[in-house]
């Protein structure tokens, strides 16, 4: 019978955890798309270069923005 070594549980966990990572990793790609659509809708609407860098700063954090006003009118 052949007895597990700290070795082969750390070779196993290792393996384990990059597959995790691997499968969360589409996280990014949403938030870019959703970057240059908020940009796109942002941008257009800005009437000076301090606007326009408002509103790229403003599609930077949209996803802040979308769940305050969501738990907001939750009522939480």
């Amino acid at each position: 019978m052949l007895k597990k070594t700290f070795m082969d549980e750390e070779k196993n966990n290792d393996w384990k955890n990059r597959h995790y990572h691997q499968q969360t990793a589409s996280g990014g790609a949403v938030y870019g798309l959703g970057l240059i659509g908020a940009a796109v809708y942002f941008l257009p609407h800005a009437t000076s270069f301090w606007f326009g860098v408002l509103a790229f700063l403003k599609a930077l954090v949209w996803p802040a923005i979308l769940v305050y006003e969501a738990l907001r009118a939750l009522g939480a």
